[in-house]
């Protein structure tokens, strides 16, 4: 009944308690739903790879060697690996340590050093000079061996939960580096397909510019021709020259950015800037769609977004050091036990008469610091309130990265829809000036009015193509998807 009593006695000290505070998950209000309009719910998009959406295989396979490839993928990789390592540690804090030792040892004893009396006295032997029986003790001059081997084992009760309290912020870290690896892939594929966007709308106005050109260039030759038989005056065509020459040395800046713009995008893949200037020089053959997407709730997204899962495990994580904090204030209470085998002969030494074990017990109290504890403990608890803040912070600004891009798609395509009727009434307008160019009822800068309207309006209704779909990416990663590729 007594060793019952103990052994219960000796597991509830040993579970002790746990100090500082328990960790709940933040609440934070968010609205119910999304003020920006939005794709109905039944549009189908895999959020595991949205970049499919866009229908272009070319920019599929761009997205997914960046995941395999970035250099920064590798690192939040490495991060991950390193945080799983420290959780090992913290929790290896309240466990028992065990040693192995083993050890000969040598002493010469001096024979200067006045112990050949005690020797004698020990022994209760006589005679005066160093000379008389000493029972077997060593004199000066002569030497022992000793030979050992044994174990040794030391454990700090956490009674007062300060390892414990370790462990939780090491596993939330190691969360927090988890979901961060996965906050890098979801930016990582939106800059990749932004990056790609942006190379092919460089090509589009680059194409558009030489199909300008081409259009020119006929006029130009229609100026020669209706010149020679006097309908316009020579300075026509030169004005058409010039106009040629003009829109030309506005396709080098354009030809600059396509090469920059694959430069960049290969650094994305963790490749060498000039490995794509083939793979990409020819402009997409497929036709490159705007996905529309449901936005969803903003709870889901919470639960969806990978930084603000990180926010919120760095704050689990600073909850948690509070109570290592607070358990520093209190005792600490070690055990220590050693198991040797001594002998001065090693034919003996693992023999029963050689082993020797001592046991002990140790207790520290925290009486003067200062107030460094106490400090401790206030700024452990300041740090837990920007933990607060910065989560709080991560929220809003994700509840933002929805809202943003769901107001402005929907102006760009109203904007889009304009523009396109622009480009179709430049066309027509261009036409009819070019026709009556040609019999002389309209000057030569009503031509050439009309060929730059013609020009300004593609080159809008390109870029109103391609910011949609940055808009559309920029929507993408907002919701916090495609990070399970990187998995």
């Amino acid at each position: 009944m007594r060793a019952r009593f103990m052994v219960v006695a000796v597991a509830a000290l040993l579970a002790g308690c746990t100090v500082g505070p328990n960790y709940t998950p933040p609440e934070m209000a968010v609205p119910p739903a999304f003020v920006g309009p939005q794709a109905s719910v039944g549009a189908t998009v895999d959020p595991a790879r949205w970049w499919s959406a866009f229908g272009d295989p070319q920019l599929d396979g761009l997205v997914e060697r960046a995941l395999k490839g970035n250099p920064d993928i590798a690192i939040a990789a490495s991060r991950v690996r390193q945080a799983r390592l420290q959780e090992i540690v913290a929790r290896s804090q309240g466990l028992p340590s065990v040693n192995a030792s083993a050890s000969p040892s040598h002493i010469e004893f001096s024979k200067n050093a006045g112990l050949s009396s005690i020797a004698r006295a020990f022994s209760g032997g006589t005679g005066a000079g160093g000379t008389g029986s000493t029972g077997g003790i060593a004199l000066p001059g002569s030497g022992i061996t000793t030979y050992s081997v044994g174990f040794d084992a030391s454990w700090e009760l956490d009674l007062f939960g300060g390892v414990r309290r370790s462990t939780e912020g090491a596993r939330a870290r190691t969360e927090a580096a988890v979901w961060s690896k996965r906050d890098a892939a979801v930016t990582l594929a939106a800059e990749v397909a932004q990056a790609y966007f942006a190379l092919r709308l460089d090509q589009a106005q680059l194409a558009t510019i030489e199909g300008e050109i081409a259009n020119q260039q006929r006029a130009l030759t229609i100026a020669g021709n209706i010149a020679k038989v006097g309908l316009v005056p020579p300075i026509d065509v030169t004005r058409q020259r010039a106009s040629i020459t003009s829109t030309q040395a506005r396709a080098e800046p354009v030809r600059a950015d396509v090469d920059v713009r694959m430069h960049a995008l290969a650094i994305l893949l963790g490749e060498p800037p000039a490995t794509l200037m083939t793979e990409l020089a020819a402009p997409s053959v497929a036709p490159l769609g705007v996905p529309t997407i449901p936005a969803g709730l903003p709870s889901e997204l919470l639960r969806r977004r990978p930084d603000v899962r990180a926010a919120e495990r760095d704050l689990a994580a600073s909850t948690a050091d509070i109570g290592v904090a607070v358990a520093d204030m209190y005792p600490k209470f070690s055990l220590t036990g050693m198991s040797q085998l001594i002998s001065t002969a090693l034919g003996n030494l693992f023999s029963g008469d050689s082993l020797q074990l001592t046991a002990s017990g140790a207790a520290q109290f925290p009486l003067l610091d200062w107030g460094r504890r106490k400090s401790t403990v206030k700024s452990r608890e300041e740090d837990r309130e920007q933990a607060y803040l910065r989560y709080r912070s991560t929220v809003l600004q994700a509840l933002r990265d929805v809202e943003d891009p769901l107001a402005q798609i929907a102006a760009e395509r109203r904007r889009n829809a304009a523009l396109q009727r622009a480009v179709v009434d430049a066309q027509s307008s261009a036409k009819a000036a070019e026709s009556q160019y040609r019999t002389g009822f309209v000057a030569q800068t009503t031509l050439l009015n009309a060929e730059t309207d013609v020009l300004t309006a593609r080159e809008q209704l390109v870029s109103s193509d391609a910011q949609l779909r940055q808009l559309t990416v920029a929507l993408f990663k907002a919701l916090g998807g495609g990070w399970e590729q990187a998995e």
